[in-house]
């Protein structure tokens, strides 16, 4: 059963997180936040866009280069985060509250179902990119 609040992950190290009524809000990866650098600008689509699961959606400009945004799910996007436009550090700052990219309105199912659980993710960082994140938790813990 789907939860209101469940996080799941994509390899593009989107995540994705249920809100009521059938919506999710996306975002990037703490990882992917901390690979970037300071984010620079955010380009994000209007609302009203319909998004397919695995489309480009927008970019991130980065002290450390340009990032692609990979779309996690489909749906409508029914509210985009324009304070991202003023203030794109809080991508860095808080990924997984404030620094939220777009709403989106889905389809519950089988696209969300098919994302990494955050063990999963945790798992898919060991092995693919060759991250310990238990060291990375370690050094954000130390930097508090």
């Amino acid at each position: 059963m789907r939860r209101i609040g469940e996080l799941r992950f994509s390899q593009d190290h989107l995540w994705t997180r249920l809100e009521e009524n059938g919506r999710a809000a996306v975002g990037i990866s703490d990882f992917l936040q901390e690979r970037l650098g300071e984010i620079l600008s955010i380009q994000l689509p209007e609302e009203g866009e319909e998004l397919s699961k695995d489309e480009i959606f927008g970019i991130i400009e980065a002290q450390n280069g340009r990032e692609e945004l990979v779309a996690p799910v489909s749906g409508e996007i029914i509210e985009v985060n324009d304070e991202l436009t003023e203030v794109p550090e809080l991508v860095n700052e808080e990924p997984y509250d404030d620094g939220w990219l777009v709403r989106l309105e889905i389809v519950p199912g089988a696209e969300f179902a098919d994302l990494l659980s955050p063990e999963e993710y945790e798992d898919y960082l060991n092995e693919e990119e060759g991250v310990d994140v238990e060291e990375i938790e370690e050094e954000d813990e130390d930097e508090d």
